[in-house]
């Protein structure tokens, strides 16, 4: 694998969808290989909730990746509010902590075009792909940006926040909430028991009740419920209470057409995808759920292609589960082969694909 680089984009002052500003904003991302002469071989990966740029390595790194950094150049970015790029533990001074404004997945993904314009030759992704909200992400670039995506991979994830979904975010919300230490965000130091419930309430979703009664976490290296809600909660100490909660209210408002392209016309915001698209919810995920996502796949003419697990959400996590993440890549490889072909038969005076195997309309 080639060797990474991490940098950080300027945005300046960048305009959000709620008519705020944020003010000095920048993006930090990672980059793994070098674009190409003809600018087609950028794979971007956007980051998931909770998670930072090197949480998405192991699609890089486990044996049969189809993302040969030696053949493509790809980006993992970092969601704003997510700690790495602009987010209330970092902004500027005026904006910190509980005085963030509000950011959404548009303003995200407008933010992604600026780095991918500026630093990458305005190059069109031949993949987008993530996990959770990176594969939210995924869709709303396809959404937003339908001319330059050539093809999306949302794994575990959908276009929209059900209010199922919702309903788990407002509950893991409230339980950070309920430490008196949090002080509506204005706190000096971390809300620690907060957290550990912030951490607790969420590991309850993230799985599902067969993973329990069949004790898969054993699969996972603990030996005991207790432990894994331990290691859950060691990990949320280390996580800024500000950025989680910012970044959870961008995932509940999550809606590919709530935005001046679409206008709340979801549908139409799913049926202007056009290029190949696949969507895979695990069988067993407690708020991205298989039925939500096989409506997502009938929108936007998708393949849908569920993993069938019982680790529930955690199932299409970048290398959690190894022979699930094998199936990712198979996706993954299909769709930039269906990408390099697609550009081999694209008559871009007709817009129309000249071959004569495939029936799928452009």
């Amino acid at each position: 694998m080639q060797r990474f680089k991490d940098s950080i984009f300027q945005l300046g002052d960048f305009s959000l969808q709620s008519g705020s500003l944020l003010l000095n904003a920048q993006l930090h991302f990672r980059q793994y290989g070098h674009l190409n002469a003809p600018k087609d071989n950028l794979v971007l990966l956007p980051t998931h909730y909770g998670g930072a740029c090197m949480d998405n390595m192991p699609w890089l790194e486990m044996p049969g990746t189809p993302l040969d950094t030696s053949r493509y150049c790809v980006v993992i970015v970092g969601l704003l509010a997510g700690g790495e790029s602009t987010s209330p533990s970092n902004a500027d001074i005026q904006q910190r902590g509980n005085q963030f404004p509000a950011v959404t997945l548009f303003d995200n993904v407008q933010a992604q075009r600026q780095l991918l314009a500026g630093v990458f030759g305005d190059a069109h992704p031949a993949l987008v792909m993530g996990w959770s909200m990176g594969g939210m992400q995924a869709l709303q670039w396809a959404c937003q940006f339908p001319d330059r995506v050539r093809s999306a991979l949302a794994v575990c994830a959908t276009g929209r926040c059900s209010q199922h979904n919702q309903l788990f975010l407002n509950g893991v919300a409230s339980a950070l909430r309920c430490d008196q230490a949090f002080a509506d965000g204005a706190y000096h130091y971390p809300p620690v028991e907060g957290l550990r419930a912030f951490a607790r309430v969420y590991a309850g979703w993230a799985y599902c009740a067969e993973f329990f009664r069949e004790q898969r976490y054993t699969e996972l290296g603990f030996a005991s419920v207790a432990d894994l809600l331990d290691y859950w909660e060691q990990d949320h100490l280390l996580q800024d209470a500000n950025n989680l909660l910012a970044l959870l209210d961008t995932w509940k408002n999550v809606d590919n057409s709530d935005n001046p392209l679409f206008m709340g016309d979801y549908a139409g915001a799913m049926a202007a995808i056009r290029c190949p698209v696949i969507i895979a919810p695990s069988s067993s995920d407690m708020y991205f759920s298989p039925a939500d996502a096989y409506q997502d796949a009938l929108l936007c003419n998708a393949q849908y292609r569920p993993i069938t697990s019982a680790f529930g959400h955690i199932a299409g996590g970048p290398g959690r589960i190894a022979r699930h993440t094998a199936l990712v890549f198979d996706m993954a490889r299909s769709l930039l082969t269906q990408t390099a072909r697609r550009e081999k038969y694209y008559d871009p005076g007709k817009k129309v694909l000249a071959d004569p195997d495939r029936h799928t309309p452009v």
